[in-house]
C-alpha cells in the first residue's frame, strides 16, 4: 500500500511545497492591491488645483528621476505635454510594448499613484517623428494613447476624431480650464526648407514658416476650442505639444504656419477668453516666452521639455524672459488661490527640486481690462 506522500517527503521538501502555495495563494491578492493604488484618477481630485506640474520628452528606455522630483513636490496635476514615450514606428505592437515600458518604471508608477495625471500628444508618441494628418495609424494610435492613459470610457475624448479635451476644476468661486490641444491628428504638411526654396539661408533647420492657409488643429477643433473658451474661467492653461510663444527657429511649432498662430490670437480676442496661459514642450530645453499681441494682454509659453532629453543647441528666442534651461528638468505653476489677487507663478525645477527659472504674474493681469502691466516679477 503506497505510503500518504507527507511520509514521503523531507521536512525541507514539505517546507518548500508549503511556502511555494503560500506564494501562490496571495501573490494575486498583492496584485490586485497594486493594480488598485497604479492610478489616480482625474475623478479623485475634489479640490481646486493649485499646483499644476508638466513636462515632456521621456524616453521610455532611460531613468526618469525627474518623475520622483515631482512627486516630492506634491502637485495636484502633472501633464504629460507629448512626446511621452518615443515610439516611431507603424507596427501598433511595437508602439505598444514601448508605452508598456513606461508603465513598468517604478518611477512612473509612483508618480501616477500620488499625483493625478493628464496628457496629450505629440509626434513621437502620435508615431512618427514630425508626423501630423498623414500618419496611417492615428486611430489605432489613438486607442492605446487612451488606454494606457485610463482616459474614462465615457470622455468625450473617446467619441471624436482626435484626442483633444477640456478638464475644468472649480471651487464655486474660482475655475480653472485645463485644455488639451491635439496639434498632431489634423496637421497639414509644413513646409520643409530646401536647396530650391531657401537659396539666400533666411530660414534654417527642417522648416520655414507657410503663409498658406494650411491647419493645426482642424475645424472640428478649432470649433470646439472657441466653445471652450467661452465658457467662464479665471484661469486656462492651454497645453500645447509644440511651442506657441518663441521666436521662429526652423524646428515644429506654431511659427511654420503663422495664420494659425494668428487666428489663436484672434480667437483668444473674439471669445473675451481672460486667464489664457500656454505650456508646451518639444524642444529639449525649457524656457518661458512672453508675447504681447495688439489688443490683447501678455500672452506667456511655458516650455518644459525634459523629462529625460536634452539638446546641444539653443535657439535665440527674443521672447524668452530669463534664461533658459537645458539639463532635465520639470514645469511648475503655482497659484494661492485664497489670495484676493491670486498670482500665477511659472517656474521650472531641475531634477533636484531647484527652481532655475521663475516668473510671476497676477492673474488679474491676464484679463482684458487688465491692471498696469508693471505687476509681473521675476525671481
Amino acid at each position: 500500500m503506497p505510503q500518504p506522500i507527507a511520509n514521503r517527503l523531507s521536512p525541507i521538501c514539505i517546507l518548500y511545497l508549503v511556502l511555494t502555495a503560500w506564494n501562490f495563494s496571495i501573490t494575486p491578492a498583492i496584485a490586485q492591491d497594486a493594480d488598485a493604488l497604479t492610478i489616480k484618477a482625474v475623478a479623485d481630485l475634489n479640490h481646486l488645483p493649485s499646483k499644476i506640474a508638466f513636462g515632456s520628452c521621456s524616453n521610455q528606455n532611460k531613468p526618469q528621476p525627474v518623475l520622483d522630483t515631482v512627486v516630492t513636490q506634491n502637485p495636484d496635476l502633472f501633464i504629460y505635454l507629448g512626446d511621452n514615450i518615443y515610439g516611431d514606428t507603424k507596427d501598433m505592437n511595437v508602439l505598444s510594448q514601448k508605452y508598456k515600458k513606461l508603465g513598468s518604471k517604478k518611477e512612473f508608477q509612483n508618480l501616477r499613484a500620488k499625483t493625478t495625471v493628464l496628457s496629450t500628444w505629440d509626434d513621437h508618441d502620435y508615431g512618427w517623428n514630425d508626423a501630423g494628418k498623414e500618419y496611417p495609424f492615428k486611430e489605432a494610435s489613438k486607442e492605446l494613447f487612451m488606454n494606457f492613459w485610463n482616459v474614462p470610457m465615457s470622455s468625450p475624448r473617446r467619441k471624436h476624431a482626435g484626442i483633444y479635451g477640456v478638464h475644468t476644476f472649480s471651487d464655486g468661486k474660482k475655475t480653472l480650464q485645463v485644455i488639451l490641444l491635439d496639434t498632431r491628428t489634423f496637421r497639414d504638411p509644413l513646409k520643409r526648407n530646401s536647396k530650391t526654396n531657401n537659396l539666400d539661408g533666411k530660414f534654417k533647420n527642417d522648416y520655414q514658416p507657410d503663409p498658406t492657409n494650411k491647419t493645426i488643429l482642424g475645424d472640428a477643433q478649432w470649433q470646439w476650442l472657441e466653445s471652450t473658451l467661452q465658457q467662464r474661467a479665471d484661469l486656462r492653461i492651454i497645453c500645447s505639444s509644440i511651442q506657441f510663444g518663441h521666436e521662429y527657429n526652423g524646428w515644429e511649432s506654431w511659427t511654420n504656419l503663422p495664420n494659425e498662430q494668428k487666428k489663436m490670437v484672434e480667437l483668444i480676442k473674439k471669445t473675451q477668453a481672460n486667464g489664457v496661459l500656454f505650456i508646451s514642450g518639444d524642444v529639449h530645453w525649457a524656457e518661458i516666452s512672453k508675447r504681447n499681441f495688439q489688443g490683447l494682454y501678455p500672452i506667456y509659453d511655458v516650455t518644459a521639455s525634459g523629462i529625460t532629453e536634452d539638446w546641444h543647441n539653443l535657439e535665440p528666442n527674443r521672447y524668452r524672459i530669463e534664461n533658459a534651461f537645458r539639463d532635465n528638468h520639470f514645469g511648475m505653476i503655482e497659484i494661492d488661490w485664497k489670495k484676493k489677487n491670486p498670482e500665477g507663478v511659472m517656474q521650472i525645477l531641475n531634477v533636484n527640486g531647484k527652481s532655475v527659472i521663475r516668473h510671476s504674474v497676477a492673474l488679474n493681469v491676464l484679463q482684458f481690462d487688465q491692471k498696469p502691466a508693471n505687476q509681473t516679477r521675476s525671481n
